[in-house]
């Protein structure tokens, strides 16, 4: 709590110092001018009062120690105040404020700072604003900026705030575009002149990037080439280097004292965001450090608002799980559309990469499970085929090398390899698929229109959908042609036709913009659907818009958030999912928790769930002091995977209450949690464990009848459970025949058991005669027939 009170002390001081200078410039600036303006300010002054009210909440501030500062004007023009109304109602103003007597004139609640990107807006009552006239434009930016400092500590410091008076007046766009016009450009600051060491260590990291995002890339002269670059001192790769560190990555061996030194720094010294990330992501973790939330709170907000994309997924996923902070469906979705905009920016014609999302749980449960990633001998049997002239292996080789993902990489000048021997047998597919590839152009192919235009010609022709989506992208964009919206709506809508997902994607978005043909977003929205069934990225990012919006429905903030969140996770840094798994499958646990972790906060659920199963297999005694702080610690993984709506992570919760791993042994929740996961979302475990508890009253009242229900119902929803359901229901019919012997006569019972007064004396002759006329009967039947 010392720590935190001084870290608010530190804040409060620097957002002081920030706020210095532009306050020093304003006084002097009003103490400049005449004394028949200052007075006409007065008496306006007198007629304006302010109307918002900041919550001390018992903090201390006597009114000496605040001053009222005007708020800038962002609207692009002078607005009059209007007088306050009589009959405004003291209850508008704080208990806390009036109890302190602090005059209500004496304080100025500031706004909070638009997070989302929007448009700017001015103060709805136009109290505290300054005309154009009387404030030069420099010094209103500075003031806006001091607003936003001062701001962003109320809310680390968790101060409520409201705006109390008239509701805010509409702005039109023309006026929020004349007001973004009308505001004067920051003083840019003259670049910074080079040292040759520097250059050099420039020169060494534009190196390595370019290395790094090559198709078939060195990473061991890109990795040799970072390390050069950051002895000599260049942030970026001194960065680059610390989340290698950290995770892990190959080639570069874990070092987590090593990357947290090297955040530390950038940090204090650099303000770098991504330092701040990494900073946030150890307190948040408790990976080196005393976990704390607090701290990774502020780290992870600091590096948000200096554009940390990673940090904005950790700080969206927060606000929409309520993770450590109130529930906040706004807030996550302006943190998440920033990413989302990002990633989409980024989305090439093949739709952007797969995300292999491979569960440790699953495939260490069930050996049939299926993650997704081919054999090797499985691609060299195609491989095999595609070279002796199979037509079908060569497209699908193609599609494989061209998409990426499955346990292979993207290579679009191999995947166009496979194609050309596919398109020379006549495969239309091919002939468009090789299109796209010189529409799109890589690092091994260069961009051609021409070429791409007559494959995309031969494939249409034939009727191939990816063809005729091919050559109505570029009618639609102009590439190579001119630009022609009806044949572009031709060619979108037949191959929209035959299902083909982009051909759906291009076609809702004529219909949203209106291009060709008369905007209607209720079409839109429906091919906007159809198209995100294949998973098209571009897809869930339309879809996402109108949601936020309400563009042709009803808004919905919880939906936008969960498309929106949909297309951050598709994002490069998704490939770390399988960096992760790689380090499992070779015995790397700290890397691979590391990196799970990471991903986890991000709000990856097969990431969480794969932390918690590292974790709960013990293996991770190096970073952790014991077994019971890695249940702790798996526990929480759990319970996010499960709020995220995975069954087994539900499961698992109920068994960690069950067995008391990491908490306190406690029937009724263990059974709250089975009965989440049989009802809503039929879990075939989760009933089994439902019945064992009904049947031995565990947690709940002893019910014979209720157990046999719930193995009913768990060998009805799985096969798998039928052998484990039988036995179980053995056990139970015997069970069920002691206990009606206890309850019962049972000598009764033994009576009608006397074979002898049943049958008669010759009873165990007739038994012998019937199994001897069974055995015939066996081998009658069995003998071959002549």
């Amino acid at each position: 709590m010392n720590q935190l009170r001084s870290m608010q002390l530190t804040l409060l001081i620097l957002c002081c110092l920030l706020a210095y200078s532009p306050f020093g410039d304003a006084n002097e600036y009003r103490a400049s001018r005449s004394e028949p303006q200052k007075r006409d300010d007065n008496a306006e002054d007198e007629q304006e009062k302010p109307r918002y009210i900041l919550e001390l909440q018992g903090r201390g501030i006597q009114n000496e120690d605040l001053e009222l500062i005007p708020a800038p004007d962002l609207s692009g023009g002078a607005r009059k105040a209007e007088p306050p109304k009589e009959d405004e109602s003291p209850a508008h103003f704080s208990q806390e404020v009036q109890g302190n007597e602090v005059p209500n004139d004496a304080i100025k609640m500031i706004p909070a700072p638009d997070l989302s990107g929007g448009e700017p807006h001015s103060s709805d009552d136009g109290s505290g604003t300054l005309d154009e006239e009387e404030i030069p434009s420099d010094l209103a930016a500075a003031l806006a900026q001091t607003r936003l400092l001062k701001n962003l500590f109320l809310q680390m410091n968790g101060l409520p705030y409201a705006v109390v008076g008239e509701p805010e007046e509409e702005i039109t766009q023309e006026e929020v575009a004349k007001a973004m016009k009308e505001l004067p450009d920051l003083p840019k600051e003259p670049p910074k002149v080079l040292t040759p060491q520097e250059l050099e260590a420039e020169s060494l990291w534009t190196k390595a990037m370019i290395t790094l995002n090559t198709t078939h890339p060195n990473i061991i002269e890109a990795y040799s080439q970072i390390k050069q670059a950051a002895s000599t001192g260049h942030s970026q790769a001194r960065l680059h280097l610390a989340w290698a560190e950290l995770l892990g990555t190959n080639p570069v061996k874990q070092d987590i004292e090593s990357a947290k030194k090297t955040f530390y720094d950038l940090a204090e010294n650099h303000n770098i965001p991504d330092a701040h990330m990494g900073l946030g992501f150890l307190f948040a973790t408790g990976i080196s450090v005393n976990a704390s939330q607090a701290r990774a709170l502020v780290h992870y907000t600091v590096a948000a608002l200096g554009g940390s994309q990673w940090a904005r997924m950790a700080l969206g996923y927060r606000y929409f799980a309520g993770a450590t902070v109130p529930n906040s469906c706004e807030k996550s979705l302006d943190f998440y559309r920033k990413v989302a905009n990002k990633v989409a920016e980024d989305v090439s014609l093949s739709g952007g990469g797969m995300v292999q999302r491979v569960r440790l749980l699953e495939e260490a449960e069930n050996p049939g499970y299926n993650s997704g990633i081919l054999d090797k001998d499985l691609i060299d049997y195609y491989q095999l085929l595609a070279e002796k002239g199979d037509v079908q292996a060569q497209v699908g080789l193609g599609q494989l090398h061209y998409q990426g993902g499955r346990g292979v990489q993207q290579d679009h000048l191999q995947a166009a390899r496979y194609f050309m021997q596919a398109a020379d047998a006549g495969n239309p597919a091919a002939m468009a698929f090789l299109g796209k590839i010189y529409l799109e152009g890589s690092d091994m192919i260069k961009q051609d229109n021409q070429t791409a235009f007559k494959y995309f010609k031969k494939a249409a022709d034939q009727g191939n959908p990816v063809g005729q989506s091919g050559l109505g992208l570029m009618y639609l964009h102009g590439k190579g042609v001119p630009k022609d919206y009806q044949k572009a709506l031709k060619y979108f809508t037949q191959a929209a036709d035959q299902g083909w997902v982009d051909g759906q994607l291009q076609l809702g978005n004529m219909y949203f913009s209106g291009l060709g043909v008369r905007r209607n977003y209720r079409m839109a929205n429906k091919l906007f659907a159809l198209a995100s069934q294949s998973g098209h990225v571009l897809a869930y990012y339309n879809l996402a818009q109108m949601h936020a919006t309400g563009t042709g429905m009803l808004r919905s903030c919880s939906m936008a958030v969960e498309l929106y969140k949909n297309v951050a996770e598709r994002g490069k840094w998704g490939n770390r999912l399988m960096e992760a798994h790689w380090h499992y499958r070779n015995g790397h646990f700290e890397e691979a928790f590391v990196t799970y972790a990471l991903l986890a906060e991000l709000g990856y659920e097969v990431a969480q769930s794969n932390a918690a199963f590292v974790l709960d297999k013990g293996e991770l005694l190096s970073l952790f002091n014991n077994q019971e702080e890695m249940f702790v610690r798996a526990l929480m993984y759990w319970g996010r995977a499960a709020s995220q709506g995975y069954s087994a992570a539900q499961v698992k919760l109920g068994d960690y209450h069950y067995y008391g791993l990491g908490t306190p042994v406690d029937y009724e929740i263990a059974a709250s949690h089975y009965r989440h996961a049989s009802d809503h979302q039929h879990n075939a475990q989760a009933m089994f464990n439902l019945g064992y508890m009904h049947e031995q009253g565990l947690g709940m009242q002893q019910d014979i009848h209720l157990a046999k229900r719930c193995y009913d119902r768990a060998a009805e929803t799985n096969n798998d459970a039928k052998v484990p359901v039988y036995l179980a229901l053995m056990k139970l019919s015997v069970i069920f025949v002691l206990k009606h012997f206890e309850e019962g006569n049972w000598q009764d019972d033994i009576f009608f058991l006397n074979l002898n007064k049943l049958l008669g004396p010759y009873w165990d002759l007739y038994l012998i005669t019937a199994l001897l006329g069974l055995l015939i009967a066996l081998v009658r039947f069995r003998r071959p027939q002549p």
